[in-house]
């Protein structure tokens, strides 16, 4: 329970780690200085992280590592989203 615990505030850390990111994106309009290669190869890692949660979930455990996975993939896609759309 600990560890499950430890793993959901670690992932919730770590996903809204984007969040600076994302605000400096919306605030400047600038995309420039970004490398929209590192975001997609996080995006194709995530997601592949992403199957493993769910087939963790449906074994009936793992789930702050599906919550937190899937929070980071959503954060992901925001910032792809903010990419093309500021390019």
């Amino acid at each position: 329970m600990i560890y499950a615990l430890m793993q959901l505030l670690g992932g919730i850390i770590l996903s809204f780690g984007w969040v600076p990111q994302i605000i400096q994106i919306v605030r400047t309009k600038s995309v420039q200085d970004l490398n929209k290669k590192t975001f997609i190869l996080l995006f194709v890692g995530i997601s592949l992280m992403e199957v493993y949660g769910v087939h963790l979930a449906l074994d009936g455990v793992g789930y702050a590592f599906l919550v937190t996975n899937t929070l980071s993939l959503c954060l992901i896609m925001l910032i792809l989203s903010l990419v093309w759309k500021y390019r």
